[in-house]
């Protein structure tokens, strides 16, 4: 812990001139929040260390301290250098070092081009004499502890081997729900005080483990063919098929609501059961409705960077969850913060679940609403506060002047399991399908609440409500294959003063990954569009439309005509109906199989 206290100070130090931009009280902060990092990592490497500790009470110190040596005078070695690195390539490369580094091994003279001569060598020397202070300070205060440990009995032995199991609580963070990741220490509108409160040596361990192979798994297919079957299909459908305006403005203010795990299934305006969501089916006549949407997969981590990345989400990662990739993906939070728009996310649970403080941090977003703003009397046992207690809370903010066009998200989190909130549950608790459906029921009556309230509002006109679910979900069972379009199919509503077109249902296949390309075309920034290149318009209402998700290691790709779903492991079809069905299956691995190369390579 003390060697990393020195790594931060020094940091802090060398870009003196950021930190004071970002003032005493953040540098501080840096320092406090990365102490979780910190306990985190030292826990990690002091494992091996603590059993033979542990052993040293069946064999001799000497042999112990040995290999306790053997291990850790390296490692100093190792992880001085890894922070050196660190402080060196900071400045250019605006980031804490990461796996990317495992890059320029091959083309060292590419790394060496961030950095100067003079911090070549500087480094070098501050490298040797850093580690062997450690190195010393280790062998003066640790060492002659091992060699002068008395032999215990059994029962110290035992108490040796919990103290050992209980570095599991540092290592991941502590006792919640969610492992530590870099969220937890981002605390600031100051992007270099977040990253100086990340733990640099923790930060490339942890790339590293998320870091795919060098083989793509899904590469069935020649790269140019695999290019020339998307954009073939994809390229037919990037314009509206009518010149109906559907929107009243060009610079709408824009909420969107992204509803916690709401199936289809439980959407009667598209299809689903009656009455489980009345308040969404009475909007549904208000407004456009989407009647074959679907989510591209079944997370919300993956959820998210669909509707706001316009990117297809992998089958076995996380792209979120690694920031040194989610840093490369296009953001409609920055294009829209670009066009001049005020931007906020609300979350009424914790912010850095999924890594989502992270991804939109990163966007440029500022303001923020979480779980910490909420009373804790007003939160269920698990995830965070109410969906109506929170959708009161942008309620009252959207009641106060707004002196600049906004795009407001808000992510609501009661119908996630346990599926607890106040008041009736409409289906009962008799089972735990009844009580998601009651989940539902209950945050439908918040919404409906919350779009009366809007309706009310002077800029209500001048407004696009988006309401999106951000994945299906598997209950209500369904009949036939568990992963099946059944499981994807979403709803998604536009209504709101600014649309020009209401009252009507657009039934052609699309999906999350269309959303953000399509938003930023209906408001004429095609500009804009085209950095989401896996985006389709959702107003083309040819045939030819489709969709792709994901699931564990698998895909399904459907379109008006046929479905096809394939499953990686077994490497066989499991659902091929349609007379489209064989395209589909070309298109969808050309899809997984670009998608995944893409993730790689970011």
């Amino acid at each position: 812990m003390f060697y990393f206290i020195i790594a931060r100070t020094c940091f802090l130090l060398f870009y003196f001139e950021k930190t004071s931009e970002a003032g005493i009280i953040d540098a501080l902060k840096a320092s406090f929040y990365g102490l979780r990092l910190d306990a985190s990592f030292t826990a990690y490497v002091s494992l091996v260390p603590f059993l033979l500790i542990l052993f040293s009470t069946f064999i001799p110190n000497k042999l112990a301290s040995t290999l306790i040596k053997t291990i850790t005078f390296p490692l100093i070695f190792i992880v001085s250098l890894l922070m050196i690195i660190d402080i060196g390539l900071y400045q250019s490369w605006g980031v804490r070092i990461d796996a990317t580094l495992l890059n320029y091994i091959e083309t060292p003279e590419l790394m060496w081009a961030s950095t100067s001569t003079g911090q070549i060598v500087f480094g070098g020397l501050f490298w040797i004499v850093l580690s062997l202070f450690f190195c010393y300070l280790f062998n003066k205060l640790i060492n002659k502890k091992v060699l002068n440990f008395d032999k215990g009995t059994i029962i110290q032995a035992v108490i040796l081997l919990l103290i050992t199991a209980a570095l599991i609580l540092p290592i991941r963070g502590g006792t919640q729900d969610i492992p530590i990741n870099q969220s937890n220490v981002y605390f600031s509108d100051n992007m270099f005080a977040n990253h100086a409160a990340v733990n640099s040596v923790w930060n490339f361990s942890y790339s590293l483990s998320k870091k795919t192979k060098g083989k793509n798994p899904y590469k069935t297919i020649d790269k140019e063919l695999v290019t020339s079957i998307i954009n073939k299909r994809r390229n037919a459908l990037l314009e509206p098929s009518f010149n109906d305006k559907i929107l009243k403005t060009d610079s709408p203010n824009i909420i969107l609501i992204i509803w916690e795990s709401l199936t289809g299934k439980f959407v009667e305006s598209i299809g689903g059961e009656p009455d489980v969501t009345s308040n969404l089916n009475k909007l549904s006549k208000e407004g456009i409705l989407f009647s074959n949407f679907y989510g591209n997969g079944d997370r919300t981590d993956k959820g998210i960077i669909a509707i706001l990345s316009g990117y297809y989400p992998q089958t076995n990662r996380s792209i979120i969850k690694i920031p040194s990739k989610a840093r490369k993906l296009p953001m409609l939070t920055s294009k829209m913060m670009k066009l001049g728009y005020e931007t906020s996310f609300y979350y009424g649970g914790d912010l850095n679940f999924g890594n989502m403080n992270t991804y939109f941090r990163n966007s440029g977003v500022t303001n923020f609403v979480d779980g910490s703003h909420f009373d804790k009397k007003d939160w269920s046992s698990k995830w965070g506060a109410y969906d109506h207690v929170f959708l009161d809370t942008l309620a009252k903010d959207l009641s106060k002047v707004q002196e600049k066009p906004f795009f407001k998200i808000a992510l609501t989190l009661t119908s996630h399991e346990p599926f607890e909130f106040p008041g009736e549950f409409k289906f009962g608790k008799d089972t735990k399908e009844n009580m998601f459906r009651s989940s539902h029921a209950y945050t439908d009556e918040a919404i409906g609440k919350f779009v009366d309230f809007a309706k009310k509002q002077p800029w209500w006109n001048n407004t696009l409500v988006v309401i999106m679910s951000d994945h299906g979900h598997w209950m209500p069972k369904h009949e036939g294959y568990f992963n099946s379009p059944k499981k994807f199919k979403i709803p998604m509503l536009w209504l709101g003063g600014a649309l020009q077109k209401k009252d009507t249902v657009i039934s052609t296949i699309s999906a999350q990954t269309d959303f953000a390309y399509s938003l930023l075309k209906t408001i004429n920034k095609p500009e804009e569009a085209k950095d989401f290149i896996w985006g389709k318009n959702i107003f083309n209402n040819a045939d030819e439309q489709y969709a792709h998700y994901i699931f564990n290691n698998g895909f399904g790709t459907i379109d008006k005509n046929g479905v096809f779903v394939y499953d990686f492991t077994s490497k066989k079809d499991i659902i091929s109906n349609g007379s489209s069905a064989k395209k589909l299956d070309s298109l969808g691995k050309a899809i997984s199989q670009k998608a995944y190369q893409d993730f790689m390579d970011k």
